[in-house]
């Protein structure tokens, strides 16, 4: 082998060999103690996730004894199967790495031709070359693959194993190694020293950030009431323990390795031991919510309750009801109520929470329909209630009220209300209801004006005396009573009139029961609406009767009272009711009516309709006969019943032969009218009014027939779907010739105006600068937060109106979900 000095060797050779060397002694100890060092970190993995811990103190020590045997064994073997390199063993792998050997060329000697000058030259080139290469040579890396030793990748698991534990167990802990060596019964522990972590964790609904202790240098904190602390010892039990006041454990073991407890109040915080630490704790004490009712409950329109009341809780309230109950002291004892009451649960409804924004402090309404509660109308008592995410409750003071509901001012429906009062107060009242409904049904083309509510009448006592005559009413019977009753009064107290000056005489006198009976500002106000929808439709049936007839309309000297005139005198009234001042109010509409009645308006004077109103006015007609033979049918019906069902009808009285034959002719007459001219034939509203004449005439074909077999109550049904069809027939008509007139208006504005006046096809001013939109003020003021407010409350509203259509009320509750 070649020999040199090291102060004759080039820089670089020296630097490669002592690199070389140094790979060489790296990879033999890899080589020899790869075991070694992979069983030293899988020990060290396991005590950073507390192995320990889930170990008897017996079998921990057996298992440390085992893995010190284990890593003295793997030491050992290390060190016998360890192969110290030499310098001559690197400048051998050095050699062996270059190309042509240099190093062992250079300690070579000329054998042949030393004598021989040209072959000295050759020799000399060459260990030039040799030399050159020396010059930049760099040192031989280490082997350090271990693949072909170890064959299962034991190694990588070993070392992902205690990575793993660096991240998430506790690194501390890997000097509990010797502590695991103890061997029982030494007196003396040999371990490291113990370590402990502790959390805290507020309640989630305060949004505070939880607190890890070991971090937090503070000696006060200040932590919500319920928060949870959590400690966590390491190391051998007894070392460490926990010491406060503030839960309500009972007796605890402070020297458990785990350990939880919820702040209940104000106290001290230790954990005592090596490295331990204090705190003092200020409980931040959760209060209750509170809600309070915000005035007293008002009657909305259609008889709604509104009850405003206001909420507040530190960290928000999360839920709240509504609890009314009857005041039984209150109710007066007469009639029907003078019998003892059934038993009723309690009302309980919930209260409407802000669907974004804070909850901590709000105001907001509940509004809600309890008309067909049996206690509307009636004294209650109502208190509120919240409660906050701990479960802590806040209850309003109560109060003492009228139960909002609807309230009817049709004697009759009013009377029918208080029947179905009485019989869900108490079955025992059901008899009484029997006899009243008896006697009302004496006379009842004196009671009701349509023939629909007789019928519907006639149907519902029918039920309640049968069911008195099968042992009394049962629960599906007296609800299906009561619904029954309340769709009976809503329709006598809304009417089936078509015609405006029947309508107009219906609201003028459901108005004036309400200043006699003293009705509510609501109720005033949406009587008032309903008599002001009256006039506007009969004023305006008046002022067309002229231009239907081909007239001039009157000018404003033969009118005895404007509509303006009539407006005024209306909100007159209105501010009179809202004030109280009953009389005056009164006075004011006995003027009213005598003002109407002397209206100087041509009303049904000469000259050539319209095309088409000759149909009108005989659908008119047929109609008003329709309805005088239903009273006759009606009429025979009731004879029946006194009768025995006998064939003989009192004197003067129609016989049901008679009745179909009249029958027959208006089927007959409404068969004409169908091919008479009709207005709006081609249009959508005459193509309706035409089906409509052709289900009113299939109607009255069979009600003939049922008359003609002496089904005097079948024949009753078919009447009623006739006048109802005839109605429908008479609605489209007359939209049909108001299109017509709105169509020729505007077509004699459009060619005044030279085209369409400058407004697009929904009447609104064209924009002559490209721009989309327009520059009204949609919103009508600056208090927009107001106006949202109005249109949530308008939505709770109708969402609490029962009696629209599922498809309207599923479409209210998804708008209130979203907003």
């Amino acid at each position: 082998m070649f020999h040199r000095k090291k102060s004759d060797a080039p820089p670089a050779l020296n630097r490669a060999l002592r690199g070389t060397l140094a790979g060489m002694w790296v990879e033999r100890l890899v080589r020899a103690f790869w075991p070694f060092s992979s069983l030293l970190l899988l020990a060290a993995a396991a005590l950073g996730f507390g192995a320990q811990d889930h170990l008897p103190l017996l079998w921990a020590n057996i298992a440390a004894i085992m893995l010190l045997v284990a890593l003295l064994g793997a030491l050992l073997v290390g060190a016998w199967r360890l192969r110290v390199p030499f310098p001559a063993d690197a400048a051998r792998r050095l050699d062996q790495a270059l190309p042509g050997r240099p190093l062992s060329a250079l300690s070579d000697q000329q054998a042949i031709g030393a004598q021989d000058a040209a072959s000295t030259r050759v020799w000399a080139v060459h260990m030039a070359r040799m030399q050159a290469r020396l010059a930049h040579v760099d040192a031989v890396r280490a082997d350090l693959r271990l693949s072909r030793f170890d064959r299962f990748g034991l190694r990588y698991i070993a070392l992902t194993a205690f990575a793993v534990s660096l991240l998430f167990g506790a690194p501390t802990r890997v000097g509990e190694i010797s502590e695991l060596a103890q061997i029982p019964g030494r007196a003396e522990a040999v371990a490291l020293g113990p370590s402990w972590e502790a959390w805290v964790q507020p309640p989630a609904y305060t949004g505070r950030p939880s607190l890890y202790l070991n971090e937090v240098d503070r000696a006060r904190l200040e932590l919500p009431q319920g928060s949870r602390v959590t400690v966590r010892f390491y190391g051998q039990q007894g070392i460490m323990s926990v010491h406060e006041s503030l839960s309500d454990r009972q007796d605890p073991d402070t020297t458990d390795m785990a350990q939880d407890f919820e702040i209940d109040s104000s106290g001290r915080l230790s954990i005592r031991g090596p490295g331990g630490r204090d705190w003092e704790v200020a409980a931040l004490a959760d209060q209750p919510p509170t809600v309070a009712l915000d005035g007293a409950a008002q009657r909305e329109r259609g008889g709604l309750m509104r009850q405003d009341f206001t909420a507040a809780d530190d960290y928000g309230v999360v839920e709240g009801r509504v609890h009314i109950d009857l005041d039984l002291a209150n109710v007066s004892r007469d009639f029907g109520l003078a019998v003892p009451p059934e038993p009723r649960a309690a009302l309980s409804v919930a209260l409407p929470l802000p669907v974004s924004g804070s909850r901590t402090e709000f105001s907001d309404a509940f509004i809600e329909d309890f008309s067909q509660h049996p206690w509307a109308n009636m004294p209650v008592t109502v208190a509120l209630q919240v409660e906050d995410a701990r479960g802590q409750q806040g209850h309003s003071q109560t109060m003492e009220m009228t139960l909002p509901g609807r309230r009817f001012f049709d004697p009759m429906a009013a009377a029918i209300i208080e029947l179905r009062r009485d019989l869900l107060w108490s079955g025992e009242n059901a008899t009484r209801a029997g006899q009243l409904m008896r006697a009302i049904g004496h006379h009842p083309q004196d009671a009701f004006r349509g023939v629909e509510a007789r019928i519907r009448f006639t149907e519902t006592r029918d039920l309640l005396l049968a069911s008195l005559d099968d042992g009394g009413l049962d629960g599906a019977t007296r609800d299906d009573l009561a619904q029954r009753m309340w769709d009976l009064a809503v329709l006598l107290e809304e009417g089936e009139l078509a015609d405006a000056r029947e309508r107009l005489q219906r609201a003028q006198e459901r108005l004036d029961e309400a200043v006699r009976s003293g009705a509510d500002p609501s109720e005033v106000a949406e009587l008032m609406d309903e008599l002001r929808e009256a006039m506007r439709d009969y004023m305006r049936q008046l002022a067309e009767q002229p231009r239907e007839r081909g007239e001039a309309p009157p000018d404003g000297e033969s009118m005895e009272i404007t509509q303006d005139q009539i407006q005024q005198l209306l909100d007159r009234i209105q501010e009179l009711m809202e004030e109280g001042r009953m009389d005056e109010a009164a006075q004011l509409l006995a003027q009213l009516q005598a003002l109407l009645e002397n209206l100087q308006m041509a009303e049904g004077q000469g000259g050539e309709g319209m095309p088409g109103n000759e149909a009108m006015e005989g659908l008119g007609d047929a109609l008003r006969d329709q309805q005088d033979l239903a009273d006759d049918t009606f009429n025979d019906l009731q004879d029946q019943f006194r009768n025995g069902d006998d064939d003989l009808a009192p004197d003067g009285a129609p016989s049901t032969d008679e009745l179909a034959q009249r029958q027959r002719g208006l089927a007959d007459q409404l068969r004409d009218q169908q091919l008479a001219p009709l207005p709006g034939e081609g249009t959508a509203e005459g193509d309706a009014a035409l089906e409509a004449l052709e289900r009113a005439q299939r109607a009255m074909e069979d009600a003939a027939e049922a008359l003609e077999q002496g089904e005097s109550g079948e024949a009753l049904n078919r009447q009623a779907d006739a006048m109802e069809a005839m109605r429908d027939g008479l609605r489209a008509m007359n939209e049909a010739a108001t299109q017509n007139q709105r169509d020729q208006q505007q077509g004699e504005q459009g060619t005044e105006q030279g085209g369409d006046g400058g407004r697009d096809p929904l009447g609104r001013d064209r924009n002559q600068g490209g721009d989309v939109g327009t520059d009204q003020d949609m919103l009508q003021g600056g208090d927009t937060y107001r106006r949202a407010q109005d249109l949530l409350e308008e939505l709770r509203r109708r969402s609490a109106e029962r009696d629209r259509p599922e498809a309207e009320l599923d479409y209210l509750r998804r708008l209130l979900d979203r907003f």
